[in-house]
């Protein structure tokens, strides 16, 4: 069983440092924002499911530190904006981050230690619904995989980036706990190598049968017949259907149409974003070059001042994929259309949830 990666134990948050896996499983004991800062920027806690869940608790514990009356929630818009700040790119942040500031506006004029218990029964309860949700999005997907069948899966969407099963590797694990047999190849996911330390790491751990392959030899797994179905994850759709994931997911879009093999990618419908046209707006964020040229490696492998490009994340054009698994269903083309319907079933679903 993978360690539980993010709980909160009274005032302090635990967070299973990524950065350390597969060597060592190392916890963070995180109480101040700046610490929450420096392990979403730094990717202690990554995936965008975890880095939600991991703000929401880090917004509580800032309210919760925060003794003065005075420009309470003037303060708590700085941490706020603060927290936000620390990764561009995956919705999920901002999204638990307003909600928690819908929370505290809509409890304002409880006294404070009742406003801070809403604040914390939030976070509690958008953990909770990733867990229910990562397990319904494995169940939509179980009938897309049948035994035996190869499986291609990039980055790291499994219970790390997450807080149970994980979005891509949800099903795969699903699947192997109902006695199906699925063979995952594994991209090693250059350049922090989430595909290498992390998804190896979950489904060996979860007795899956995998196998690690270097980015560029996705091509000739294909090609070999090796691969029926790209599974990945995301961390932000828009309006239109187009997706942003770990860096590299778009040439696997590319190839996996050449190949006709179908292209799933896996967003919780926290991690839609509706108010964004299409996947030209969404700011990608660059990281640090030292990724590129050292991390990882025993020395140094490129030339000392060599120019440096490092994009976190690509975007994957609707048109190259075959389906985006939600909590609500598997949704296709067209995806406006389509995402609309699933809001509305969740919408109906919670209103009958509260009935």
């Amino acid at each position: 069983m993978i360690p539980s990666n993010i709980r909160l134990d009274g005032d302090t948050l635990i967070i299973l440092d990524q950065t350390k896996l597969p060597g060592e499983e190392v916890y963070l004991e995180i109480s101040h924002r700046e610490q929450l800062f420096e392990a979403i920027s730094k990717l202690r806690v990554r995936g965008a499911p975890a880095i939600g869940i991991a703000a929401a608790y880090g917004y509580y514990l800032c309210a919760k530190a925060d003794r003065d009356q005075a420009d309470f929630f003037r303060r708590m818009d700085d941490a706020e904006r603060y927290l936000a700040s620390s990764r561009p790119t995956a919705v999920n942040l901002f999204w638990a981050l307003s909600r928690m500031r819908q929370t505290l506006k809509r409890n304002a004029l409880l006294p404070r230690g009742e406003l801070i218990e809403k604040l914390r029964l939030e976070a509690v309860a958008i953990q909770e619904e990733d867990i229910k949700n990562n397990l319904r999005m494995s169940e939509h997907a179980l009938p897309l995989l049948k035994d035996g069948m190869g499986v291609l899966t990039h980055c790291n969407a499994g219970p790390l980036a997450t807080s149970c099963y994980g979005t891509a590797l949800g099903p795969l694990l699903l699947a192997k706990e109902r006695g199906m047999n699925i063979h995952v190849f594994a991209d090693e996911t250059r350049p922090l190598l989430q595909g290498a330390r992390l998804t190896a790491y979950e489904l060996m751990k979860a007795g899956v049968d995998v196998t690690l392959i270097c980015d560029n030899m996705a091509n000739h797994v294909m090609r070999e017949g090796y691969i029926s179905a790209v599974f990945i994850g995301c961390d932000r759709a828009v309006r239109n259907g187009d997706a942003a994931n770990k860096i590299g997911s778009s040439g696997l879009a590319v190839l996996a149409k050449r190949y006709g093999i179908p292209f799933y990618m896996f967003a919780p419908l926290s991690t839609v974003d509706m108010e964004t046209e299409n996947g030209r707006g969404i700011r990608i964020e660059q990281r640090d070059p030292s990724e590129v040229t050292e991390l990882y490696f025993k020395k140094r492998m490129a030339p000392e001042g060599v120019k440096v490009l490092n994009p976190a994340f690509d975007v994957v054009e609707h048109e190259l994929i075959t389906g985006i698994v939600t909590e609500e269903g598997v949704i296709t083309a067209p995806f406006e259309e389509n995402f609309r319907k699933a809001f509305e079933r969740a919408k109906a679903g919670k209103v009958e949830e509260n009935a």
